[in-house]
């Protein structure tokens, strides 16, 4: 047999066997259901191979350990997304671990202590995240944008050396549970760092103990059964009492206590465990009362700071480019009007600092700090860029930007563009994570907000009915939040073009109501004369569409939401080769954008009118890979496929379509088209969902 260095990644069902307990027959078929229409596809994107099928388990190898870790990534995203609709007895969840070793190849198969490692590391792996080695780590570190938490060096049963574990964050504010902190004796248990400190010093307690100990001090207290442990420490797998018992232990010694006095975790003989000791509330700042603390409050836009980038270079003289990017990147960040960013002299101050980031964050009053580096060999540069969190010194996104052959100012402008685009999406992910985290009778109209966008960008008919709701509670608190306006003005209308909801005129009127309202409250904010752009074209006002979208752009060259807009609005005049340079600037821009599904999909729409349908096919079928993709990228897929005459393609597409949208059919899409202006445009979409045998609906 010979030897080979590769990639794997183990991957298993938590809870499988009490799923099969309960239903065997639709536990199967649903496993069979996510295998062919979630991981198969994702797994052939990324050029892998499943090397093994194991019950509710399965063994990929990739090539390129990147692809391994993205595609991990990206299938349990997709799982997540595709959970929120399904009810909770349905729902498949899975843990996965990630490795880079030496394995022996026996024909189709490996073995040995390669993919031992994987397997290991994915029992390490919480409900629906993903656990890698520190040899993945040292390979992808710089080069994904995926968060890491380090959890360290863990010991696994069968392996004599521990493992050097990374998590990945998908949640990239809240890796773990996030509440606010519990405090007892000398003790302080944090969630959001997921650490426990005594007199403000860290204490060494292995996860899954540290798990226990924070489950029983959230319901101090109360009784916590055996039973909710084991769902929430072991994800609901089988395990002994004795292991508990060992949990338990661990949990005491790390806090002080034992079995015999039980001062801080008590035992409840043949039931569970229960939080004895009592819990200590920290002083508020005089300004703040428990009465203020139940009040929502208004809209508080988020802070950052971009630090000085560090010129990695020797030569001294070439600060003038690190310098350069990082007052470009200043200016267009602060073209988004819901961020506060710090101005270049305070930021400054802070060239070459010793301080810890958390320190600076709270010097410059800023919520999260925007660092990099810049180096130079010969005509090529690159660019490395980190978002973190001050509070919690968390990477919420990092970047490298490599360039070759550009001129100076060619690069900064470049480079800027493509950061404070990046960031300013990014920082809207984070913000919405953590609206999530704050009780709800604390909400005020900013959490309120990112609480709607959030919904907003899950593109089901029940969010986008639930993110209204949130925008309009945000507008009830602060009825001055422009961005609130125009957020509820585009769910309106996407309320009648994405889902099922009449293109009613009362609606129509209601959303540029909304959308003047917003530009109203701030003339210069961007997002809201493209909202007003996308309403103008529900409304079929085709020019004032265009012009509104074309103004977007020049208050703000950043948002690539706004070149997907215009590329949309082109399309329809039939400007198609102008369409698709707005795509692919949308694209280039934000290549992980919420609504990236979106640029894809209407950029299909735009070959199809082309008549390029092997173009429209391939665009649609990258939509289809997102997560939160909308059924319309499945129809696009249709109609183009329609055209190309591959009969196994066309029903395989066609049964994917009526899977997702069981009522769909050409008619349904004649009327939710009403936005279209060139009957021709029309004509074609239809013709080629047609000749997929779409049902006619008439």
């Amino acid at each position: 047999m010979k030897r080979k260095l590769t990639s794997i990644l183990a991957m298993d069902v938590v809870g499988y066997s009490r799923s099969v307990e309960r239903d065997e027959g639709g536990t199967v078929r649903r496993l069979k259901d996510v295998r062919a229409q979630v991981c198969d596809p994702l797994i052939a994107s990324y050029f892998g191979k499943t090397i093994k099928l194991m019950g509710d388990g399965m063994l990929i190898e990739f090539a390129s350990v990147v692809d391994g870790l993205n595609c991990g990534v990206e299938i349990q995203t997709a799982i997540r997304s595709r959970n929120e609709i399904l009810p909770k007895d349905h729902r498949l969840e899975f843990r996965a671990g990630l490795h880079l070793g030496d394995v022996l190849v026996d024909g189709d198969e490996i073995y040995g202590d390669g993919v031992n490692v994987a397997a290991r590391l994915e029992q390490l792996a919480p409900t629906g995240g993903l656990v890698f080695s520190r040899q993945v780590h040292d390979q992808v570190d710089g080069v994904v944008t995926a968060n890491f938490l380090n959890l360290g060096e863990q010991p696994v049963k069968g392996i004599a050396r521990p493992i050097e574990a990374f998590q990945v964050v998908m949640d990239p504010i809240a890796p773990m549970i996030a509440q606010t902190g519990f405090c007892f004796d000398a003790f302080e248990l944090d969630p959001d760092l997921f650490e426990l400190r005594k007199d403000g010093k860290p204490v060494v307690l292995e996860p899954r103990a540290l798990e226990l100990l924070l489950l029983l001090v959230q319901n101090a207290g109360r009784l916590v059964t055996k039973d909710e442990i084991f769902a929430r420490v072991w994800d609901n797998r089988i395990v002994s009492d004795s292991a508990l018992s060992s949990q338990v232990k661990a949990a005491r010694k790390a806090v002080g206590d034992d079995g015999a006095s039980q001062s801080i975790i008590a035992t409840v003989h043949g039931r569970g465990f229960k939080f004895v000791a009592p819990l200590l509330t920290p002083e508020a700042p005089p300004s703040e009362t428990a009465e203020a603390a139940q009040v929502p409050t208004l809209n508080t836009r988020p802070s950052v700071a971009i630090l000085p980038f560090k010129n990695m270079n020797r030569d001294p003289d070439e600060d003038y480019l690190a310098d350069g990017i990082t007052e470009d990147i200043t200016i267009a960040l602060a073209r988004n009007r819901w961020l506060t960013v710090i101005a270049r002299s305070p930021a400054f101050s802070f060239r070459n600092s010793a301080e810890r980031l958390r320190k600076i964050g709270q010097e410059l009053q800023a919520q999260y700090l925007v660092t990099g580096t810049v180096r130079k060999a010969g005509s090529r540069y690159r660019i490395g860029v980190e978002v973190v969190d001050a509070a919690t010194e968390l990477s919420i996104w990092s970047e490298r930007f490599d360039r070759d052959g550009m001129e100076i100012f060619d690069l900064q402008d470049d480079i800027s563009d493509l950061v404070a685009s990046r960031i300013e999406s990014e920082l809207g992910l984070a913000e919405q994570a953590k609206a999530k985290r704050v009780p709800r009778q604390n909400q005020g109209a900013w959490e309120s907000y990112q609480l709607g966008v959030a919904e907003f960008y899950k593109f089901t008919p029940e969010a986008n009915q639930r993110s209204q709701e949130y925008l309009q509670r945000a507008l009830e608190i602060d009825p001055q939040f422009a961005a609130a306006c125009s957020r509820l003005a585009y769910a309106i209308i996407l309320s009648m073009i994405y889902f099922d909801a009449k293109a009613d005129q009362q609606k129509m009127d209601t959303a540029l109501e909304l959308a003047k309202r917003g530009i109203e409250l701030d003339d210069q904010e961007a997002n809201a004369h493209f909202t007003i752009g996308r309403v103008h074209l529900a409304r079929k006002e085709y020019g004032l569409a265009i012009e509104a979208l074309e103004h977007a752009l020049d208050l703000n060259p950043c948002l690539a939401v706004t070149y997907c807009g215009l590329g949309d609005s082109l399309a329809y005049e039939g400007r198609l080769d102008e369409a698709i340079t707005q795509f692919e600037s949308a694209i280039r821009l934000s290549p992980h954008d919420p609504f990236r599904w979106a640029f894809y999909s209407y950029r299909s729409l735009a070959h199809l009118f082309q008549g390029d349908y092997q173009a429209a096919a391939a665009w649609a079928r990258r939509s289809q890979r997102i997560p939160n993709a909308q059924y319309w990228a499945h129809a696009h897929l249709a109609s183009a496929l329609g055209y190309m005459g591959d009969k196994e393609e066309i029903e395989a597409a066609r049964q994917n379509l009526l899977r997702i949208k069981p009522d769909f059919t050409i008619k349904f899409a004649q009327e939710q088209l009403f936005y279209l202006k060139l009957p021709g445009q029309m004509a074609t979409y239809l013709e080629g969902l047609r000749r997929a045998g779409l049902p006619g609906g008439e």
